[in-house]
């Protein structure tokens, strides 16, 4: 659930966008101020990710108060709101994710809150790839169980006939996932695409050969399998290893 406060001097504008808000899936408002030190207060104790901030609050900044929240949540979305357009650059000198002028148009504060909720499940997604890539294992998914794989244990990875085939010495795993969805949870310097249907470990090669005029064979330690590498990756599987 994505944490929304709502600075404003306003009560019908708070209640209006409060309303807004929580129309929308995934959101939820944590709370609602009208001056300075009390939205300072509840962003302490609440840690919302998204800050609806009135620029003018009863004579203080808003500027301000978003500087000093952004100070304690660099990663916080702001969105200013105020009948006065001229304030608009400095807003974004302090990375203001939007700006509302007031009178608020309902389907623009509905766009930015969809906005919000895309970036946030972009960042999300993020976050997961890269535990993988930290991660030891790959894990595989397949109709009726998980497997996990030492990724030190994977000879190559094969994209045949709308299935992924993941390769090692004693065993070949089977997978609807994408390669290129594996390639994101393995460590490039380790592993490389050399192929649009091939991913191989470059520690697992034993010897590459010629096989036409624009590709190459593949052969690995351990197993009879092969797999192909284009002319562009045998030049680049040269540079590494020259």
């Amino acid at each position: 659930m994505i944490k929304v406060c709502i600075i404003e001097d306003e009560p019908e504008i708070r209640k209006l966008l409060r309303m807004i808000v929580e129309k929308q899936d995934g959101f939820t408002v944590v709370s609602e101020s009208g001056d300075f030190a009390s939205a300072i207060s509840d962003f302490t104790k609440y840690r919302p990710d998204v800050a609806f901030v009135d620029i003018d609050l009863k004579g203080e900044s808003g500027l301000e108060c978003a500087k000093v929240m952004i100070e304690l949540n660099p990663k916080l979305k702001v969105i200013f709101a105020t009948a006065h357009s001229e304030y608009m650059a400095n807003a974004f000198e302090i990375y203001a994710f939007d700006y509302l002028v007031k009178p608020f148009n309902v389907e623009r504060v509905v766009k930015t809150l969809s906005r919000i909720k895309n970036k946030a499940a972009e960042e999300s997604a993020a976050t997961v790839i890269q535990s993988e890539k930290q991660s030891d294992k790959l894990m595989i998914k397949g109709r009726e169980q998980i497997v996990f794989v030492d990724k030190k244990d994977i000879v190559f990875v094969e994209r045949s006939d709308n299935s992924t085939s993941i390769v090692t010495e004693e065993e070949t795993y089977k997978t609807s996932v994408s390669l290129g969805a594996i390639e994101e949870k393995l460590n490039p310097a380790e592993f490389m695409r050399c192929h649009k249907s091939y991913i191989i470990n470059v520690s697992k090669i034993s010897k590459i050969e010629p096989y036409g005029r624009w590709t190459y064979i593949v052969k690995f330690k351990g197993i009879s399998e092969s797999a192909l590498m284009t002319a562009q990756n045998y030049e680049e599987i040269k540079k590494i290893f020259g």
